[in-house]
């Protein structure tokens, strides 16, 4: 009896082990080769499966080619558009708040500022009366609770008399606000002045160095001072340890040191010349 039942269940267990092999076979001979593949990240990159008879994919999205519009070369190209500049606006006649002083209103603060008739005495770098040396033009602190007017400080160093000048215009009105003058104060040298300092250093004696430099660095003789490229400022002498008695005012005069060179050449050294532009000398230190 126990080898009837065993056999029996053997029988069973046969069967279903083949049922189940059988079922298997199905499916897998039912669903093409891609099946499933869709559900991974390669396969969803490589996209559904060519068409019966193609041989190829029918737009690969992750590929570049005419089919591949959505892939790397199709969406790169319309994505990376040419970049443009977008051009300035245009400057106004007048700026508002605290923005930089437009072209119109520097001129306009520089002709407010020469109004005032103490003007007609003053002197530039170069001797002419009635036009005192411009420095610079800047926007004026507002005031509290004004702060939408337009305020310029006009700065002008008046030679005639060896002081700063400060005048204080408004804009709106086309008013002087103040004036302050001022003595022993010496803002930066404008190009103006360096070009003054330069003008004399090749009139003066001292300038022989200078157009012998230029010889020996160019073979050429040296003409004018548009031949050399020049910049500079206040000569200080509080910062100098040895001042010649004929500098002893620089501070009180307006005084410059230049470097100067070659343009697009070589540097001449003119660090030891110094310019008295109140004296209209040059003096050498060192």
């Amino acid at each position: 009896m126990y080898e009837i039942v065993r056999r029996h269940l053997g029988k069973v267990v046969a069967g279903a082990a083949m049922a189940v092999t059988g079922t298997a076979v199905a499916v897998a001979i039912s669903l093409p080769g891609t099946a499933g593949a869709e559900d991974t990240p390669a396969g969803r990159a490589a996209g559904p499966a060519a068409a019966p008879g193609t041989g190829a994919p029918s737009g690969a999205r992750g590929t570049e080619g005419a089919g591949g519009a959505e892939g790397t070369g199709g969406r790169g190209a319309a994505a990376l558009a040419p970049a443009t500049v977008a051009p300035a606006a245009a400057e106004g006649d007048r700026g508002t708040g605290t923005d930089p002083l437009t072209d119109a209103e520097l001129d306009r603060a520089r002709a407010l500022a020469l109004g005032p008739a103490d003007t007609a005495a003053r002197q530039d770098v170069d001797g002419d009366r009635g036009r005192p040396q411009h420095l610079g033009t800047e926007l004026a602190d507002p005031v509290p609770g004004r702060e939408g007017d337009r305020r310029a400080q006009v700065r002008f160093y008046d030679y005639a008399r060896d002081e700063l000048v400060t005048r204080t215009v408004d804009l709106a009105t086309g008013k002087v606000v103040s004036t302050a003058t001022s003595r022993g104060v010496q803002p930066s040298a404008h190009p103006e002045e360096l070009r003054a300092a330069l003008d004399l250093i090749l009139a003066s004696p001292l300038g022989k160095g200078v157009e012998e430099d230029f010889r020996d660095a160019t073979g050429t003789e040296l003409k004018s001072a548009d031949q050399l490229w020049f910049n500079g400022d206040v000569y200080r002498v509080h910062r100098e340890r040895n001042v010649p008695e004929a500098l002893s005012r620089c501070g009180e005069h307006r005084c410059v040191r230049l470097v100067t060179k070659v343009r697009n050449g070589a540097w001449i050294d003119t660090r030891n010349l110094i310019v008295d532009l109140s004296a209209k000398n040059v003096v050498r230190v060192g």
